[in-house]
């Protein structure tokens, strides 16, 4: 029971950790859908109040007034910038739809309650809800390249805890790299890939950080150890996350790192 309280307590945390990062992700969207609807109102009113002279035309016949109000009223729509502008709006509204859809699942995915029992679970698209859940951790200072095998066997696991060392793996991924490239404005990046290995499952997720220092590669796996300023780290992460795969699903966490090059952390699970 108190690992169970101990595991929901470190997911919350990671929540409200992201929970100002995936409000701002959702509001972008938002914001740019808003202002294409606004756009395409104004259009769509001066539009038919373009096509209200045109009949008024059509019904008296084409006098010198009527002729100038059909041009004010072609000039106030502005038919060039309507035609070229208004496909490309409706466009990126439908896109800023999507997003929100995109990360709302995502949010759903994550924090659903975690059932006790195993299920067939798609790692690839657990990956996949990580990424979104953590878009506002790696958004300025990475980019995100993936490598997700299509014939990926489904791994009997628990998938809300899955979710959670695919979250951890990623932000600590992000913030080494954060802390690598600083201010100078460099982009690094945070390579995801799942493989089938024998009787295995395989998914690393590699950064271009600055690597672990040599002191203290023996210590990253231990409870509460964590070199982060306060506030950004407690230093359970990387302990929960091995204890979901190995401990739980007797599965290996590992990793390889170099100095100056960055950190491959690796999971296998089982397959069956």
């Amino acid at each position: 029971m108190l690992e169970a309280q101990l595991l929901l307590g470190r997911k919350l945390e990671a929540i409200g950790q992201l929970a100002a990062g995936i409000a701002h992700e959702i509001n972008t969207p938002a914001q740019y859908l808003s202002d294409n609807l606004q756009f395409l109102r104004d259009v769509f009113v001066s539009l038919f109040a373009y096509v209200d002279e045109v009949q008024a035309v059509c019904r008296n016949g084409l006098s010198p007034e009527h002729a100038l109000r059909l041009t004010s009223a072609a000039e106030s729509l502005d038919l060039e910038f309507a035609r070229d502008n208004a496909p490309r709006a409706l466009e990126e509204a439908s896109q800023g739809i999507a997003r929100i859809t995109e990360i709302v699942s995502a949010m759903k995915e994550f924090s659903r309650p975690g059932s006790r029992e195993k299920e067939p679970v798609d790692l690839n698209k657990a990956l996949a809800s990580s990424i979104t859940m953590a878009q506002s951790e790696w958004k300025g200072p990475c980019e995100v390249k993936t490598e997700l095998a299509r014939d990926l066997p489904a791994i009997v696991c628990r998938a809300a805890e899955m979710n959670q060392v695919f979250l951890n793996l990623i932000v600590n991924a992000a913030q080494a790299i954060a802390d690598a490239v600083g201010d100078s404005g460099a982009k690094g990046v945070i390579s995801i890939s799942t493989r089938r290995d024998a009787d295995m499952v395989e998914v690393r997720i590699r950064d271009t950080g600055n690597g672990i220092p040599g002191e203290i590669r023996d210590r990253v796996f231990d409870p509460f150890f964590t070199t982060k300023e306060v506030g950004r780290g407690t230093g359970q992460g990387l302990s929960v996350a091995r204890s979901i795969v190995v401990d739980k699903h007797g599965g290996e966490l590992s990793f390889q790192t170099e100095p100056g090059k960055g950190t491959t952390f690796l999971v296998r699970l089982p397959i069956g």
